[in-house]
C-alpha cells in the first residue's frame, strides 16, 4: 500500500509539466530565467545543470569529464551524460523523458529533476511563473525499499535482458501498473509471485527470477521505482516469437510493441 501511494504521488509529479508560456524563473524573488540559459521543451523547462546547481548546491564542484558532467560534494555525486534519458545522483536514477541535453557549449537538464537531485523543490503559477526554492544541496533517499528494488532489478533482468533500456521500464511498467490494479496484489513481491490464476511470470516458474540482474536492469529498476514509464497502462506482455500461448493476444487489448516484446492492457 505504501509504494501504490508513492506511485500515485510520482504519476501527480510527472504531470506537472511547465507551460510553454513560462517565460521566468525566481529563485529568492530574482528573476533567472536569461541567467540559467533556461528554454522549453515540449512543455518542460530546462536549464544549464553548472548554474542551476552551482546556486541548489553552492559547496559543490562542477566538472566536466569523460564525456558527463559531474557536481560532487561531501554526500553528494552528480552525474549527467547529454544524449541518456537520466541522470544519476549518490543511489538515485532519474528518469529525463526527453533526455539530457547539450547546447552553446551547456549540458541542460528539466530544472524540477535537477531541483529533485539536489534538495530543491520547483513551483509554477500563471501569477508568479516558475520558482525555485533552494533545500539541502543534497538528494533525499529514495521513497522505494531495498527490497522492492531487489525483486523489481531480477523480474526486469529475467524477463528483458535483451531489450533496450526502454524495454526494460516497460516490463517494470507492467509490474507497477499491477500493484496500483485492483486486480492484482498490491506489492511487488506479491505481484511477482502471485499465482491466483497460475504463475504470472516464466522466470518465477523456471528460477532465473533469482539470477543475479545486469547492470542495466537495476538501473531500469529504480529509474521505474522513481516513476519512469513506457507502454501507457499495460497489464501483460510477451514475446510472440517465444509462446505457443497467445491467450494474451486473444483476450487482452494491444496497446504498442517495444523490442520483442507485446504490451496488453
Amino acid at each position: 500500500m505504501k509504494l501504490k501511494k508513492a506511485l500515485m504521488g510520482l504519476a501527480l509529479t510527472a504531470a506537472l509539466v511547465l507551460p510553454a508560456s513560462a517565460s521566468t524563473l525566481k529563485v529568492n524573488g530574482r528573476d533567472i530565467w536569461n541567467d540559467v540559459q533556461a528554454q522549453v521543451i515540449h512543455n518542460t523547462t530546462y536549464v544549464s545543470l553548472r548554474m542551476v546547481a552551482e546556486i541548489l548546491a553552492p559547496d559543490a564542484q562542477v566538472s566536466w569529464s569523460g564525456g558527463a558532467a559531474r557536481v560532487t560534494a561531501s554526500g553528494l555525486k552528480l552525474t549527467a551524460v547529454p544524449g541518456q534519458s537520466y541522470l544519476t545522483v549518490n543511489d538515485r536514477a532519474l528518469y529525463i523523458p526527453d533526455g539530457v541535453r547539450a547546447a552553446n557549449g551547456r549540458v541542460m537538464v528539466p530544472i524540477r529533476v535537477l531541483a529533485t537531485a539536489l534538495g530543491g523543490s520547483v513551483d509554477w503559477s500563471r501569477e508568479a511563473g516558475v520558482t525555485l526554492t533552494v533545500g539541502s544541496g543534497r538528494p533525499s533517499s529514495p521513497g522505494y525499499t531495498q527490497d522492492e528494488l531487489y525483486w523489481m532489478s531480477r523480474i526486469i533482468s529475467a524477463e528483458s535482458q535483451g531489450e533496450s533500456l526502454l524495454g526494460k521500464i516497460a516490463v517494470g511498467t507492467v509490474v507497477l501498473n499491477r500493484v496500483a490494479s485492483s486486480e492484482f496484489p498490491n506489492d511487488i513481491y506479491s505481484v511477482i509471485f502471485d499465482q491466483k490464476w497460475g504463475v504470472q511470470f516464466t522466470p518465477v516458474a523456471n528460477g532465473t527470477i533469482y539470477h543475479e540482474p545486469t547492470a542495466e536492469s537495476v538501473l531500469a529498476a529504480k529509474l521505474c521505482l522513481e516513476g519512469a514509464r513506457a507502454a501507457g497502462d499495460s497489464l501483460y506482455f510477451l514475446a510472440p516469437k517465444l509462446t505457443n500461448n497467445h491467450w494474451i493476444i486473444n483476450n487482452r487489448q494491444y496497446v504498442t510493441t517495444i523490442g520483442a516484446h507485446q504490451f496488453y492492457r
